[in-house]
């Protein structure tokens, strides 16, 4: 079983950076104020790596 990534959208701030960083996981919501994952598994790890290191809110995670 490979991991997937999860992001807590009650914490999240909204920066954007995720999305920027791996647009193939992650997107902005319709409002643009919350991030969201699109893609749990099969992204690049080496880029939701860099996603997880950037988050201010520390809000994305690896879950088993």
């Amino acid at each position: 079983m490979s991991k997937k990534v999860v992001l807590d959208d009650e914490c999240c701030v909204g920066c954007g950076a995720c999305a920027e960083l791996c647009p193939e996981v992650f997107e902005m919501n319709d409002d643009g104020e919350k991030a969201h994952v699109i893609l749990e598994e099969g992204g690049s790890e080496e880029c939701i790596e860099e996603a997880i290191a950037t988050c201010p809110s520390e809000c994305i995670a690896w879950e088993a």
